[in-house]
């Protein structure tokens, strides 16, 4: 962290934002307006909501069951109504990430195609307008495995480190750390939807004080290399699901094979 503190606000004055709409404008004219600027070393954290409008991901509300598969890759578990899916970004959640809230009525958003490419592209052009080293984080809201409730996530980046390697140092103790990997850029997104909220229009916050994550290049590792797919994957099934393939392989005498993606 550098000087004292931490310092994170939401960014007002950006309006709803439609399909073609100039979110690269939008959000650097509020970054002008606001009385606490845009400063070398300041990493802006989006809504992913408002990348996807920008972009045209809406669909009509009847097609959301459609939508949901078409996004799908592999059907995680099934509880009711519920989908937990992993889909076209390899994020594990309900419904794909198709989402009916804070859009038109009748509409519901798919994310972003690419939301690493929408955050280089929203880092690119306001770094070039303001001159100052930024970074960009694109966040969205998830459930979390063996855990109540939601928080956001990064699922794009760009002009950030979106993890702190610490292995190789050593806590206060002495020791060393083996597999100490903070993931900065999750955390930072859920830290900064404490200020924007969910129902305050206020899609945009900055987040002041920990420059060091901020990267020379745009063009760095970004979120989509936090997601844990194939081989990497413990957890590719949800626990009734994989009681019924277990089961299943036992009775015909046979190791449970892992599931095809």
């Amino acid at each position: 962290m550098d000087g004292r503190g931490l310092r994170i606000w939401a960014l007002d004055g950006i309006p709803e934002v439609t399909p073609g709409d100039d979110l690269v404008r939008l959000i650097g004219d509020a970054l002008a307006e606001d009385p606490d600027g845009c400063r070398d070393g300041d990493i802006l954290v989006v809504t992913s909501k408002i990348v996807s409008k920008a972009e045209g991901r809406v669909v009509a509300a009847s097609d959301r069951e459609d939508a949901i598969t078409a996004e799908t890759i592999r059907v995680v578990a099934t509880r009711g109504a519920t989908r937990i899916v992993e889909n076209r970004l390899g994020i594990v959640g309900a419904a794909a990430g198709v989402d009916a809230s804070n859009t038109a009525e009748g509409t519901v958003l798919l994310l972003p195609e690419d939301p690493d490419a929408s955050a280089r592209r929203l880092c690119a052009a306001l770094r070039e307008r303001f001159g100052v080293r930024l970074g960009v984080i694109v966040s969205d809201t998830l459930g979390r495995a063996w855990r109540l409730g939601q928080t956001d996530v990064a699922i794009g980046a760009a002009g950030v480190h979106v993890v702190d390697d610490l292995r190789g140092a050593t806590d206060t103790q002495g020791r060393p750390l083996a597999v100490t990997v903070p993931v900065v850029a999750d955390e930072l997104a859920g830290a900064t939807d404490l200020v924007k909220g969910k129902a305050a229009g206020t899609p945009v916050a900055v987040v002041r004080g920990i420059g060091r994550l901020v990267t020379a290049a745009v063009d760095v590792p970004g979120a989509r290399t936090l997601v844990r797919t194939g081989a990497a994957d413990m957890f590719r099934l949800g626990t009734d699901e994989a009681y019924t393939a277990g089961f299943a392989a036992g009775r015909e005498g046979q190791e449970p094979a892992p599931p095809l993606a």
